[in-house]
């Protein structure tokens, strides 16, 4: 049985499950598209060359066509499929596809993210397992039965993804004062600022706007000018205030869904967690350090970029009675070999990971791409920019590369074997979705300033490639850790053709290019 599933709207995205194996999941935005783009035709002609067949099951993920926010934040003037709200809405119809008879599936937005969650999760004789969803509108919890039945919603906080985003534009005074929705980058940003403030503080101001902004009925649009009194408005994102209010509205959000499922949900069973919040590495170190849970699972895609391939688990477990697939975190399109590297300005040589190692410690930024794309929005080692960990200099440099703020950290890539030496914390996360503390002072390019990192753990079977490199890296330097950050350009999706990769490396100076076992070295003239 092969299903074939679509998410409109922002982080427009198309997957396909066949016989219980994802096949590909092809987010828009990839390619070096716009960051959160729709489906385009391109993404659908690459999706037809990828099917060897018509689909069985045609399945489209609910969404809003209209945004109100002057009522409710994506109150409904007209729907996609199934529309955004419900978790146990589902539809389903005869139709056909391209002349083929097929099944017509929708279900809602939110139920994307629960039933993703669920299916890509390792299963377990759980008779209930708790799924959180925390993204721009959603912010509760559900209690899932082993028939997928919702035996209970638990509503703690709407709209978490979206106050995130509203501090930062509070904060900021490029932000327009009325009318603005969220920018969908402005979570991610405040996460890294909030490392650099203190959740503890006791500062009026700050603690006033965090409870307003707590307290706020609906942040589509964000209603900035509200906030016009606060001693906090425009004062700039870098600022210490800024910061501070970062860091304490990361931990009240945190401690609110906290303390509802220390009171709400049975201890002992299985948490699956889903939504943009699920990319906030140190809430998920949380949640695993709570101790309530079994265990702990995000997908490496929870935020929308997931949301097509939600909808086809969903499908799935609709005619077949499971959600659980089996798939690769690589499982998006081949790298597009469109050129070949100007022989003039580029030498190829076979790849030698030794040699490639003392270049990296030598100070070398790598261009990085083996085989697939990763699915979600975090580079694990096919399309990634790699440098050496050691010098502070390195997270400036990259950060420049990338034309990102100087605050943001640099994540680092790891041999499993090298774990315990080097953090204090020894688990393996392939994903790059957990924060741990760093135990080795040589780190600095990737030691954020509270001293934590974001790690992509990297085994023999996991990355076969990097596994080669990161060990070839330990050998010269005792350590097998890179810094590793994604391939693109900036407010892009990762590169995915040689014909943009050249570009991107010769305007911002990088010497080295990896696409599978041919190594480009730019000439010296």
């Amino acid at each position: 049985m092969l299903v074939v599933a679509f998410k409109p709207g922002h982080d427009g995205s198309v997957a396909a499950i066949q016989d219980g194996r994802v096949l590909f999941s092809l987010e828009a935005e990839k390619d070096s598209f716009a960051r959160f783009s729709v489906l385009t035709p391109v993404t659908l002609l690459e999706m037809a060359a990828e099917l060897g067949e018509l689909p069985d099951v045609v399945a489209l993920s609910g969404w809003n066509s209209k945004v109100e926010a002057g009522r409710r934040a994506m109150s409904v003037h007209g729907a996609f499929g199934a529309g955004y709200y419900g978790a146990d809405d589902l539809l389903h119809a005869d139709t056909t596809f391209f002349g083929k008879k097929a099944r017509y599936f929708s279900s809602t937005h939110e139920r994307s993210h629960i039933l993703g969650a669920i299916g890509l999760a390792p299963p377990e004789d759980a008779e209930l397992q708790a799924v959180l969803v925390w993204e721009g509108i959603t912010g509760s919890f559900y209690l899932v039965d082993d028939r997928l039945q919702i035996q209970r919603e638990i509503p703690v906080l709407p709209q978490p993804g979206a106050r995130f985003a509203s501090l930062f534009a509070i904060c900021d005074p490029t932000f327009p004062e009325t009318g603005s929705f969220v920018r969908l980058n402005d979570s991610g940003k405040l996460m890294a600022l909030a490392a650099f403030g203190d959740a503890r503080s006791t500062d009026p101001d700050v603690l006033e706007l965090v409870q307003r902004v707590l307290d706020a009925e609906n942040l589509f649009p964000v209603p900035k000018s509200d906030f016009k009194d606060s001693a906090l408005y425009d004062v700039g994102v870098t600022t210490h205030a800024a910061k501070t209010a970062a860091a304490v509205l990361t931990h009240r959000i945190f401690q609110r869904f906290a303390d509802v499922a220390l009171r709400e949900i049975p201890a002992g069973i299985p948490l699956r967690i889903s939504g943009g919040c699920g990319l906030n590495c140190d809430w998920n170190a949380a949640w695993r350090d709570l101790g309530h849970f079994s265990s702990v699972f995000v997908p490496p895609c929870p935020n929308d970029s997931g949301s097509a391939l939600g909808t086809a688990i969903d499908a799935h477990a609709f005619v077949t009675g499971s959600p659980y697939v089996d798939w690769s975190v690589y499982s998006g399109l081949e790298f597009v070999a469109d050129t070949e590297p100007h022989p003039d300005r580029w030498r190829r040589r076979p790849l030698d990971e030794g040699a490639l190692a003392g270049s990296l410690a030598d100070g070398h930024v790598v261009a990085w791409v083996q085989g697939r794309w990763e699915i979600g929005p975090r580079a694990l080692g096919n399309r990634s920019l790699l440098a050496e960990p050691f010098r502070p200099g390195t997270r400036d440099r990259l950060n420049e590369i990338k034309a990102r703020e100087d605050y943001r950290p640099i994540a680092p890539c790891a041999r499993v074997e090298d774990l315990g030496k080097v953090f204090n914390e020894d688990f393996e996360d392939p994903y790059m979705l957990f924060f741990r503390t760093v135990r080795e002072p040589r780190l600095h390019a990737v030691t954020h300033v509270d001293g934590s990192a974001r790690v992509q753990t990297v085994s023999r079977e996991s990355n076969p490639p990097q596994h080669a490199l990161l060990t070839a890296f330990a050998e010269r330097t005792g350590v097998g850790v890179l810094c590793n950050t994604s391939l693109n350009f900036n407010g892009h999706g990762f590169i995915n053709r040689m014909s943009h990769l050249v570009d991107y490396c010769e305007e911002r100076g990088i010497d080295d290019i990896v696409v599978g076992d041919a190594w480009y070295v730019r000439a010296r003239r």
